[in-house]
C-alpha cells in the first residue's frame, strides 16, 4: 500500500509545482510584476492551501480509511481538471480581460484568491485525507506521514527543477499544465487501486487510541506555534537565498526554479530520513530543536562563507559581478554553489516535520485533524515569512538585517527549549543539561553579532575597491548599485548594477542614448514620451533631447531611482541631477506594463529601455500581448522604440505593428500604427544638430557616431508586407528560456530571413 501511495503522492507533488510555476506567472500578469503584487499572489496561493488544511482537518477523521482515500483521489482529479481549464480562467479572463481594471491591493488579492481557491483548497486537503487513509498503526503513523510528505516534497523539488529547466522551456505554460493534469489523473487512478484492500481493513480502536493521547511532549497548540515559527524561518531563508544568489548568479529564468528545486529536494530528503528515525525516538523534542537551530546556523554560515569568498580566487574569476554569468562554466559554478549553500540546511530543517508528527500523533482517532492543523500552522508560517520578509524586513532592514532578525528568532526558539529542558531550575539548568542545544544557541547569538551591515555586505558583493565610492540602495523591489571609479573625479564614471548585473553605466552607453533619442528625432512633434525602465538613466535622458518633450519614465526596481538621485547630488549639473530637478522629466517607481493597462493616456513616443531577453520576466516586455497594449496607447502618428536582441523579438514585433523599421546595425525597432516618416539623411542631420550634440554629450562626451547605428539600409514593413506569426507570447516567452531554445539572432534574421521575404530596404544614412 505505501509504495503505491508514495508513488501517487510523489506525482502530485511534481504536478503541483508545475501548476504553481505557471499559475503564479499568469496571475503576475494580472497583478503586476512588482514585489507587492507578487506577495499578493503568493498570499492568495497560501491562503487557499490553508483553507484546504482546515477543511481536511475538519472532515478527515469523520471518514473511514476507504472514504478518505476516495476523497484524496477526487481532490487530485479536481486539481487536474482545473489545470486543464486554468489558462482560459486565469490568463484569458483574469490576466487579460481584467488587467488594469482592478488596482486596489485588497481587490487584487481577492481576485487572485478567487482564481486559485478551488485547486489550492484541494491541494491543502490532500495530506489530511491521505494521513487518515494510512492511519492503521499508532506506532508507525508518524513514520508513514513523514514518508508520504517527504516523497511529495521530493516530487515537488524535481517538478521545480525539471519544470524550470526543461518542461516549461520546451512545452510552454499550456503544455506544462496539460502534463500536470495528466500526472494528477494518473495519481488518482493509482490510488484507487488500493480501495478494495482498505474497504476490508478493520477500523482503528478509537477508545484505546484516545487513552494513549497523554500530551506529555506538549499539546497541539504549542506544536502549531513552533511549526509556525519554523515555517517562517525556512521560507524567509529561501527568500534570502533567492536575493543573494540572484545577485551572485544574475536573475535569469532558471534561478528561482533552481533554488526552489534544491530546497524542496533537500527538504523532502530530510523528511524521508527522519521518518525512518522516529520509531526509535521516544522524546522528539530535542531532535526538533537541534535540527531547526542547526539548520539556521548552517544556512547563515554558508551564506557568509560565500559572501567572504566571492572577491577571492577562483570565484572572483568566474563570478565577478562585472561578468555575464548566464552561460558555460560560470553558470555551472553558480549551480554548484547554490546546491552547497541551500541543500544542507534545507535537509536539516526538513527533518523537523516527522519529529513534530511523532510529538502530536498520539491518537489514531484524530490523525487527520492533527495533520491538518500542523500543516495549517506551517502554511501560515510560510505565508508570514514570505510576505513579511519580502515586503517589510527587506524594505526596512535589508538582507543582512533580515538575517540578523532570523538569528534572533532562532535563538529565542532554542532558548525556549533550554528553559523547558531545565524544568523547575530554569534556563541555567537547561544550558548545563543540553550542551548541544546550548552550543547552537551560542551559534545563533554569535551570528547575530557578526553578520555585516548593509553597506559592507553590498560593497563586497559589488567588488568596490579602495579609492572608489558607491551609490546604492536596497528595498523590497531589489538592489541597485553604482560603483564610481574614483572619489576624486569630478565626473561620475563606472558601472551601474541592477539586481547584480551591470545593465548600464555612467557615462551612458551609446545604445541607451540612441534608444532614447531616435524616436523623438524621427517624430515631427514628440510632446508626450513614456520610457519603460530607467536603468542607468541613459534612455530617459536622451528621450528629452527635444525641448518640447515631456518624459515620463517608470522603473520596476525602486532603488534604481534612489541610487541615481544620490549620484545626482554628488555631481550637480549632471544628467542624473537634472532629471530629478527639471519638471520635464518625471521618474517614478512602478510596473510599466501595468501602467499601460490601467491608464488611458496616449503618448507620441513609447520606448523600452534595453533589457536582456534572458532576464527573468523579460518576456513580459517582448511578448505579442504587451505590444498590442502598446499600440493602444500610441497617439495618432505615435511610435514605439525597442531594442531587438533576437530574431524572435523582431518576428513578434513585426507581427504586432503594421508599420515597422529595423535600424541596422544598431538592432533597434521602430513600430507604429501609421506610416513612419523615416528619412535617413534627415535623421543624420538631426543627430548632428548643435542642441542634439550638446544634450547627448552631456550623457557621454566621448561618443558621437550616432549615424553608425543606422548605417546599413533599414528594413521596412508596411501593411502589405508578408510576415510570420508572433513567436514570443505571455504563455511561451521562449527567449527567457534560452537554454531550451536555439539561438536566433537579429543579424541572422536580417541577413537570411528578411531577404527571402522581399522586404523593402530604406537607403542608409550618409
Amino acid at each position: 500500500m505505501m509504495s503505491r501511495l508514495t508513488a501517487a503522492f510523489f506525482a502530485t507533488g511534481f504536478a503541483a509545482l508545475l501548476c504553481q510555476i505557471v499559475w503564479q506567472r499568469m496571475l503576475g500578469i494580472f497583478a503586476g510584476s512588482d514585489t507587492i503584487s507578487a506577495a499578493l499572489v503568493v498570499g492568495a496561493f497560501l491562503a487557499g492551501l490553508g483553507l484546504g488544511s482546515i477543511i481536511g482537518a475538519k472532515i478527515a477523521d469523520r471518514l473511514t480509511a476507504a472514504q478518505a482515500l476516495v476523497g484524496f483521489a477526487l481532490a487530485e482529479v479536481g486539481v487536474g481538471i482545473f489545470a486543464l481549464a486554468s489558462k482560459a480562467f486565469l490568463y484569458d479572463w483574469l490576466a487579460t480581460d481584467l488587467a488594469g481594471v482592478v488596482d486596489a491591493a485588497p481587490a487584487i488579492f481577492a481576485l487572485c484568491f478567487a482564481g486559485l481557491v478551488l485547486p489550492t483548497t484541494l491541494m491543502g486537503a490532500s495530506l489530511p485525507l491521505l494521513a487518515r487513509a494510512v492511519a492503521t498503526d499508532r506506532d508507525r503513523i508518524a513514520e508513514r506521514i513523514g514518508t508520504l510528505y517527504g516523497l511529495n516534497t521530493l516530487g515537488a523539488g524535481i517538478g521545480a527543477l525539471l519544470g524550470g529547466w526543461v518542461l516549461v522551456g520546451h512545452m510552454g505554460f499550456v503544455g506544462a499544465l496539460w502534463l500536470a493534469a495528466g500526472l494528477e489523473f494518473a495519481a488518482a487512478a493509482l490510488t484507487l487501486t488500493l480501495l478494495p484492500a482498505l474497504r476490508a481493513a478493520p477500523p482503528p480502536p478509537a477508545a484505546e487510541a484516545r487513552a494513549a493521547d497523554d500530551g506529555r511532549y506538549g499539546g497541539l497548540p504549542l506544536w502549531c506555534l513552533l511549526v509556525f515559527l519554523s515555517g517562517y524561518v525556512i521560507v524567509a531563508l529561501e527568500i534570502v537565498w533567492v536575493r543573494m544568489l540572484g545577485q551572485v548568479g544574475q536573475y535569469h529564468a532558471y534561478l528561482f526554479p533552481t533554488v526552489l528545486g534544491i530546497f524542496l529536494l533537500a527538504d523532502g530528503l530530510g523528511m524521508a530520513v527522519a521518518a525512518r528515525m522516529v520509531r526509535r525516538i521516544e522524546d522528539p523534542r530535542p531532535a526538533f530543536f537541534i535540527t531547526q537551530s542547526a539548520g539556521f546556523v548552517l544556512a547563515t554560515t554558508l551564506l557568509l562563507a560565500l559572501w567572504y569568498a566571492l572577491p577571492h580566487w577562483p570565484l572572483h574569476d568566474l563570478l565577478a559581478v562585472d561578468h555575464n554569468r548566464m552561460h558555460g562554466e560560470r553558470l555551472a559554478t553558480m549551480l554548484a554553489l547554490t546546491a552547497v549553500v541551500v541543500a544542507p540546511p534545507s535537509f536539516l530543517i526538513g527533518m523537523t516535520f516527522p519529529f513534530v508528527q511523532r510529538a502530536v500523533q498520539r491518537d489514531l482517532s484524530s490523525v487527520g485533524a492533527r495533520v491538518g492543523w500542523v500543516q495549517l500552522a506551517n502554511i501560515a508560517g510560510n505565508a508570514a515569512g514570505s510576505i513579511l520578509t519580502g515586503l517589510v524586513t527587506f524594505h526596512l532592514l535589508g538582507t543582512p538585517g533580515t538575517l540578523r532578525l532570523l538569528a534572533v528568532l532562532s535563538l529565542l526558539l532554542v532558548l525556549f527549549w533550554l528553559w523547558r529542558a531545565g524544568g523547575g531550575a530554569g534556563l541555567a539548568a537547561g544550558l548545563r543539561r543540553r550542551p548541544v542545544e546550548a552550543a547552537l544557541a551560542g551559534g545563533c547569538a554569535a551570528l547575530a553579532l557578526v553578520i555585516p551591515g548593509n553597506a559592507a555586505f553590498w560593497t563586497r558583493l559589488h567588488a568596490e575597491r579602495p579609492g572608489q565610492i558607491a551609490a546604492w540602495a536596497e528595498d523590497r523591489s531589489g538592489v541597485a548599485y553604482f560603483r564610481d571609479g574614483n572619489a576624486a573625479d569630478t565626473r561620475a564614471d563606472g558601472p551601474f548594477f541592477i539586481q547584480g548585473f551591470s545593465q548600464g553605466r555612467i557615462p551612458f552607453l551609446p545604445i541607451h542614448q540612441f534608444l532614447g533619442a531616435v524616436g523623438p528625432l524621427i517624430h515631427p512633434d514628440p510632446r508626450e514620451v513614456l520610457v519603460i525602465g530607467v536603468g542607468s538613466g541613459g534612455t530617459p535622458w536622451a528621450a528629452g533631447v527635444r525641448p518640447e518633450s515631456r518624459v515620463r519614465a517608470i522603473e520596476l526596481v525602486g532603488p534604481v531611482l534612489t541610487a541615481l538621485e544620490e549620484v545626482g547630488r554628488r555631481h550637480p549639473g549632471s544628467p542624473m541631477a537634472r532629471m530629478f530637478e527639471d519638471p520635464r522629466w518625471q521618474l517614478e517607481y512602478g510596473d510599466g506594463r501595468r501602467t499601460l493597462a490601467k491608464e488611458d493616456r496616449l503618448y507620441d513616443i513609447i520606448e523600452a529601455d534595453a533589457i536582456l531577453p534572458q532576464s527573468s520576466h523579460s518576456g513580459l516586455l517582448y511578448s505579442a500581448e504587451f505590444l498590442a497594449r502598446v499600440r493602444e496607447r500610441l497617439a495618432p502618428g505615435g511610435m514605439y522604440i525597442q531594442w531587438a536582441p533576437s530574431g524572435r523579438v523582431v518576428e513578434t514585433f513585426v507581427a504586432a505593428f503594421p508599420h515597422v523599421l529595423l535600424l541596422m546595425p544598431g538592432e533597434v525597432l521602430v513600430g507604429s500604427n501609421d506610416p513612419i516618416p523615416f528619412d535617413p539623411e534627415g535623421l543624420a542631420r538631426a543627430f548632428a544638430a548643435a542642441p542634439t550634440v550638446a544634450h547627448l554629450r552631456a550623457g557621454n562626451p566621448d561618443y558621437e557616431n550616432w549615424p553608425g547605428f543606422f548605417a546599413r539600409p533599414a528594413l521596412m514593413w508596411t501593411p502589405e508586407t508578408e510576415r510570420g506569426p508572433a513567436t514570443l507570447t505571455d504563455v511561451f516567452p521562449r527567449d527567457e528560456f534560452y537554454m531550451n531554445q536555439d539561438a536566433f539572432t537579429t543579424a541572422t534574421f536580417a541577413d537570411r530571413i528578411a531577404p527571402a521575404m522581399a522586404l523593402r530596404r530604406a537607403p542608409p544614412a550618409r
